[in-house]
């Protein structure tokens, strides 16, 4: 018998595939987004003690309260905005999590979603696994900024929501205050849902993290989804959240119940911690980043790689086609078998295959040994291609 029809129209993720075969040929892994290096020491500390004290069952549902507590004054203190985390508050496996439970609350069968590509892999099936329609809106290169008069033409009477993740996977770009009040003014006008995706909002080089939620009239049509995995370099932890209305955490909550119950227990209560971390380690988190980023750019110049160098997350979506004819997925598996860099094809990002096909990207999150070893690596590839 076959699979249901609504798997059919997407693939298994090509992140995660070029990390496999990345170890395949002992690439150096510059695909998938994931650190290198250890995260905070007070975090696993918390998490051992919190093992130890027999924190091993159950959380509540929808989160800890001591982790939805610590979410919401975390969003006074840097945002001001008032958060109540008895009833806006959900604690999912992960940022990714919280996005499908998020359309499938939010997204009948029928119902467009707008998604801004270059995209985050996931928000496509996430739509199709809703019964959602799609419809892709690019960026425009080289910088990556936003054709207002394209995204109004992509408003229809069946659109329930836009897609917004800032600072933005895979390009790096911050959208500006003025292009958020843009989409805020069309989603008022169309009565429109902000999905956001703000896991990157520490990890800044240029811009500010704005969000939408405390725009005007934003509040009560905005569901925030971020969490801990890339602020804190915990990835394999899978602590993410959505905060919304208290009615649409009402609809959250039941599709999240059913799909994970809840996030580890013990973890949580250390994610609680790290929420309470002061400005300086934010700081010195983008400042490090920052010059990680400096390093691979340097060597992806070079190289002969062309790019605009990315305002936040830590992310480079790079063109190579000053050095090859190939398609992006070639290209990538040449780098990852010849060169032993991986990277991911460009088309991954894409809905339209063919605006991708002269791009990959790399990630920075990194050790700088790791990104050295890229570096050396990468200077072979004129010589190689």
């Amino acid at each position: 018998m076959l699979a249901a029809r609504r798997t059919h129209s997407f693939t298994e993720s090509v992140i995660r595939e070029m990390t496999r075969i990345a170890n395949q040929h002992e690439a150096v892994d510059l695909a998938q987004g994931f650190p290198d290096f250890p995260m905070p020491e007070p975090m696993k500390e918390a998490a051992c003690a919190a093992i130890h004290g027999n924190i091993n069952q159950y959380a509540v549902t929808w989160g800890s309260s001591a982790l939805r507590i610590a979410i919401a004054e975390k969003y006074r203190r840097w945002y001001g905005m008032e958060v109540d985390h008895d009833r806006e508050v959900t604690v999912t496996c992960g940022a990714t999590e919280a996005m499908a439970a998020v359309f499938l609350a939010l997204l009948d069968p029928g119902d467009e979603v707008i998604v801004l590509e270059p995209y985050y892999e996931n928000y496509g099936p996430d739509a199709i696994l809703a019964g959602a329609i799609p419809t892709f809106v690019p960026l425009e290169r080289p910088h990556w900024t936003l054709d207002l008069d394209r995204l109004k033409k992509a408003f229809t009477k069946r659109t329930k929501a836009i897609i917004l993740n800032t600072p933005h996977n895979p390009t790096g770009r911050v959208f500006t205050r003025a292009e958020m009040t843009a989409i805020a003014e069309l989603c008022v006008r169309h009565d429109v849902w902000v999905i956001t995706d703000e896991i990157y909002e520490h990890i800044r080089y240029a811009g500010e993290h704005h969000v939408m939620a405390t725009w005007p009239e934003m509040r009560r049509r905005t569901i925030t989804i971020s969490g801990l995995s890339k602020t804190f370099s915990c990835t394999g932890w899978r602590l993410g959240y959505a905060i919304a209305p208290e009615a649409q955490t009402a609809a959250i909550r039941k599709v999240h119940d059913f799909l994970t119950v809840g996030a580890p227990a013990p973890l949580q209560a250390a994610g609680a911690v790290g929420m309470h971390f002061d400005p300086d380690y934010y700081n010195h988190l983008a400042l490090d980043y920052r010059s990680r980023r400096t390093v691979l750019c340097d060597a992806l110049t070079d190289a002969g790689f062309t790019f605009t160098q990315p305002e936040g997350a830590y992310y480079v979506l790079a063109d190579f086609s000053g050095l090859s004819d190939m398609d992006d997925t070639k290209f990538a598996r040449w780098m990852c078998e010849e060169v032993g860099v991986a990277s991911v094809p460009g088309s991954s990002f894409y809905h339209d295959k063919s605006l991708g096909r002269t791009m990959v990207r790399f990630a920075f999150c990194k050790k700088y040994e790791t990104l050295k070893r890229a570096a050396d690596r990468l200077a072979t590839v004129r010589a190689t291609v």
